[in-house]
C-alpha cells in the first residue's frame, strides 16, 4: 500500500501547482489501511482542514483508481486521538485545545489582533491561495530559510487578516514569543516620542532585542520620512541576523513605494513578495456563507448568489453588502430576498461607475467655494492645498484610477499624491471637524449628489 500511496502523491504533485504541493500533499505520510478507510497523518489541524476541504476528493478518486475499489480518508495528527466518522477523523473532544487566557488576540506591543483574524476563518481561494500558504508556512516556522513575507493587494483583500491571523497561530503555539503588531503610521510616532523624550535607547533596544516576532501594516506610510526609514533598516537588519519573523503589508509593491530609501526598499524586497488578487465568484459565495454562519444570519441562497454576483471588487464590499442586507431585514421587519438584496446594494456595486475624478473635482470645489483651475494650479495656499487633498484621497477611495493617474489629474506627481492621501488619513483621526467634512463629502458622492 506505501507504493499506492507513493503514486498518488506523484500524481498529485504532476498536477498542483509546485507551492500547494510541498505545502499540504509532500508531508501527509501513509499510517495503514483498516475498516474501508485509508489513514494519513498529517502535521496539524490547518492542514488537516486544508486537505479535507480542498483534496479529498482528488485523492479519494486517485486512489479508487489504483486500487480499483473507494477508501475513505481518515487524517490523524500526531500525538491526538481520533474517532474514525464519515468526516475523516474528529478530534476526541476531550483532546480540544482550550483558549489560553490572556493570551490569543494580545501581542507585546501594538494593537491588539483582532479575535476573528485566524487562519481558520480565512476562506482560501485561488487568488489568496499561494499568500495563505506563505503565511501559514511562516508562522509555523515549516522553513527557516523563509523568514520574510510581503503581503501585497489593494484594500479589502484580506493581507490584515493574513498579517494578524500569523500574529494569533504564533501566540496560541508560543505564549512565549514576542510578537509585536503595529502599523509604520504607529512605528514612526513611537520614535518620534522616543526622541523627544530621550528615550531613543529604550525604544532600539525594544525592537531589535526584545522582539520575536514583527508584524509591520502600511509601509507605504514610511514614504519621505527619512529618519523612520533609517531606523526600520537598521531594526531590520538586527531582526533578520536574529533569524526574527518580519511580515510587510501594502498597498504598493516596495518598488512603486515613492522616497524610499534604497536600503530599506532592498530589505522590504529581500523576501517573499505574495500578491491577493480580488476573490472569484465561488470564492466570493463562500464568504459570504462563513460570514452568514459566524454571524447567525438567516440568508436564503438566492441572496447570497445574488450579492456574491453584484459585489465584486474586495471582500470589505462583500462583507459591507451582507451587514447591510442583515440590519435592513432585521430593522424593517422585512423579509430578506433578491428584492431587499437590490435596495441595499444598488449604489455599493454600482459606486466606482459613475464616480470619475472630474465629479469629485466638481464637487469639492463646490463646497470648498474654489475653481477647478485652482484646485490643480500650484497654489500653496491652505484654503487650496487641504480641498486637493482631500479631493485626491475621494478619488483614490472612489475611483479604479492608479496612483500615477490621479496625480496627474491634479498636476501632481504620484508622491505627492500618495502624500496628500497620508495627510487626509491622518487629519481623519486627529481632527473630528475634518472627518465630519470628509464624511460629508463621502455621503454625497454614495448617495449620487454631485
Amino acid at each position: 500500500m506505501e507504493q499506492v500511496w507513493n503514486a498518488v502523491k506523484g500524481k498529485m504533485q504532476a498536477h498542483l501547482p509546485a507551492h500547494s504541493y510541498r505545502m499540504w500533499i509532500d508531508p501527509i505520510e501513509l499510517i495503514e489501511v483498516r475498516d474501508e478507510a485509508m489513514v494519513l497523518s498529517c502535521p496539524n489541524s490547518f492542514s488537516r482542514r486544508r486537505i479535507l476541504d480542498q483534496y479529498r476528493a482528488m485523492l479519494e478518486e486517485e486512489i479508487a483508481s489504483r486500487i480499483g475499489k473507494s477508501l475513505k480518508l481518515q487524517i490523524e495528527i500526531p500525538g491526538r486521538n481520533v474517532c474514525g466518522n464519515g468526516n475523516g477523523g474528529v478530534p476526541n473532544e476531550r483532546h480540544h485545545q482550550l483558549p489560553l487566557p490572556n493570551l490569543s488576540g494580545r501581542p507585546h506591543s501594538g494593537r491588539l489582533l483582532r479575535k476573528n483574524f485566524t487562519f481558520d476563518q480565512f476562506v482560501v481561494g485561488g487568488n489568496n491561495d499561494f499568500a495563505y500558504s506563505a503565511s501559514l508556512s511562516l508562522a509555523a516556522k515549516k522553513s527557516s530559510q523563509q523568514n520574510c513575507l510581503f503581503l501585497l493587494s489593494a484594500t479589502g483583500m484580506g493581507k490584515s487578516h493574513l498579517t494578524q491571523a500569523v500574529g494569533h497561530h504564533i501566540l496560541l503555539e508560543m505564549p512565549s514569543e514576542r510578537v509585536y503588531y503595529i502599523t509604520a503610521e504607529d512605528f514612526t510616532n513611537e520614535m518620534i516620542q522616543a526622541l523627544r523624550h530621550d528615550s531613543i535607547d529604550r525604544f532600539k533596544e525594544k525592537y531589535r532585542a526584545r522582539c520575536d516576532v514583527l508584524l509591520l501594516e502600511d509601509v507605504q506610510f514610511l514614504s519621505g520620512k527619512e529618519r523612520t526609514q533609517l531606523e526600520l533598516a537598521l531594526t531590520l537588519d538586527a531582526l533578520a541576523d536574529a533569524g526574527k519573523k518580519i511580515i510587510f503589508s501594502s498597498c504598493y509593491n516596495p518598488t512603486e513605494i515613492p522616497k524610499l530609501s534604497d536600503e530599506l526598499r532592498s530589505r522590504l524586497s529581500c523576501g517573499l513578495i505574495s500578491n491577493i488578487d480580488p476573490p472569484d465568484y465561488k470564492t466570493r459565495l463562500r464568504i459570504l456563507k462563513r460570514k452568514v454562519e459566524s454571524n447567525g444570519f438567516q440568508i436564503s441562497e438566492d441572496v447570497m448568489n445574488f450579492l456574491a454576483s453584484e459585489l465584486t471588487e474586495n471582500v470589505r464590499q462583500l462583507e459591507s453588502g451582507l451587514i447591510g442586507v442583515a440590519a435592513k431585514g432585521s430593522l424593517l421587519g422585512a423579509k430578506i430576498d433578491v428584492s431587499l438584496a437590490e435596495s441595499v446594494v444598488k449604489n455599493i456595486a454600482s459606486r466606482k461607475k459613475t464616480i470619475t475624478v472630474d465629479v469629485i473635482k466638481k464637487l469639492v470645489c463646490r463646497h470648498a467655494r474654489i475653481s477647478e483651475e485652482d484646485l490643480i494650479s500650484r497654489s500653496r495656499k491652505q484654503t487650496v492645498v487641504r480641498p486637493r487633498q482631500i479631493a485626491i484621497y475621494l478619488a483614490r477611495r472612489y475611483t479604479d484610477q492608479s496612483l500615477q493617474a490621479i496625480g496627474k489629474s491634479f498636476n501632481r506627481y504620484h508622491a505627492t499624491a500618495l502624500h496628500a492621501i497620508a495627510c487626509v488619513e491622518r487629519g481623519m483621526r486627529e481632527d473630528i471637524r475634518m472627518r465630519r467634512y470628509v464624511d460629508f463629502l463621502c455621503q454625497k458622492l454614495e448617495e449620487g449628489k454631485f
